[in-house]
């Protein structure tokens, strides 16, 4: 599995803002219109948020448009847009033919898209059909409940699937074999039950199954921390059972034990980045990963990825190549012990 780096601490809002003001002002003289308009146009783009409003993608775009600001404030905001289609399929598949892309168009993945992609979930696309700009940070899974559930601890579901794995109705975004759905099997396996029998509900994205556990109609969510955190901060009645963590993250969550504290070994990091068309001009391209680089090395960056729940995880150019390749091998594997397929066959 993909490991990522240690969190850094939670910084108080203020000093957050203060620190990015302070950025902003010292990249406006260094990069102005000029120096962007050498690397790229300033056309207004977008962000392609492949999923329904409010989960991960959604927040991945609201990131990558702040950081954009920063380091490049004489440029339009990027503008999210939303594609639904299975968790990023429909996405791809019109980046890779062509129907989608663009000097302008980033799309948003995760650490699920190339595990869909592993799977060849995404279609008969090769990796290189896209070209990969950068990660923005990571995230990891979570498991919750609604407040009222009478799982109190990550053990209660674990003796409840023991009990009866059907009785437990496990719900996120994603469809069998995506990353939520792994999250659940996963657990269930680690129950020691066959994840062919678990119950899964599958949603367009995290946003939805969240609305779903706040209705009762799915018990337990495997979704990832960032996305329930915000859900909660908006006053949902979220139980927070285990975070898929190596170690306790700091700041908001400090409090909440990973799962290996509570016996079940389980760990799933979810990196959050961009991608293009393979198509795009190369000045583009290069002007992108070098607008996203700048803000990543910014010493304001870290504190801007804690207000949207992540934790740095800086990738561009062949750093960021070798781990899409080394992620697809480790899925590929995962799949395969999962009894699911892989692809290339």
């Amino acid at each position: 599995m993909p490991s990522a780096p240690r969190p850094l601490p939670t910084l108080p809002r203020r000093r957050t803002l203060q620190w990015l003001a302070a950025l902003a002002g010292t990249s406006g003289a260094a990069h102005g219109p000029a120096a962007w308009a050498a690397d790229a146009s300033l056309e207004p783009a977008e962000c392609i948020a492949p999923s329904r409003p409010g989960g991960g993608f959604d927040l991945t775009c609201g990131l990558a448009t702040q950081a954009v600001q920063v380091v490049r404030p004489a440029r339009p905001p990027l503008q999210t847009r939303y594609l639904p289609g299975g968790i990023g399929a429909v996405a791809f598949d019109q980046v890779a033919t062509g129907r989608l892309g663009g000097p302008g168009t980033l799309v948003a993945f995760s650490s699920g898209s190339l595990l869909n992609i592993a799977q060849g979930r995404f279609g008969p696309h090769p990796v290189s059909a896209v070209r990969w700009i950068a990660t923005l940070g990571t995230d990891y899974g979570v498991v919750a409940v609604h407040r009222d559930s009478p799982h109190q601890r990550l053990q209660d579901v674990v003796a409840a699937l023991r009990k009866d794995p059907a009785r437990v109705v496990f719900g996120a975004g994603g469809t069998l074999g995506s990353q939520d759905w792994m999250k659940a099997a996963l657990l269930t396996r680690a129950a020691g039950q066959d994840p062919k029998r678990m119950r899964f509900v599958s949603f367009e994205g995290g946003g939805e199954a969240l609305k779903a556990l706040r209705g009762g109609h799915i018990g337990v969510f495997t979704g990832d921390a960032a996305e329930a955190r915000q859900a909660l901060e908006k006053g949902a009645p979220l139980r927070f059972l285990a975070v898929l963590a190596q170690a306790r993250l700091p700041g908001a969550l400090a409090d909440l034990p990973t799962a290996r504290e509570q016996g079940v070994d389980l760990v799933w990091p979810t990196v959050r980045g961009l991608y293009m068309a393979a198509t795009a001009p190369d000045a583009a391209v290069r002007a992108w990963v070098a607008a996203f680089a700048e803000a990543l090395a910014a010493p304001g960056y870290a504190a801007l990825c804690n207000q949207y729940g992540l934790y740095p995880f800086a990738r561009t150019g062949t750093a960021l190549e070798e781990f899409v390749q080394r992620s697809l091998a480790d899925y590929r594997q995962l799949a395969q012990e999962l009894g699911l397929r892989s692809w290339p066959r």
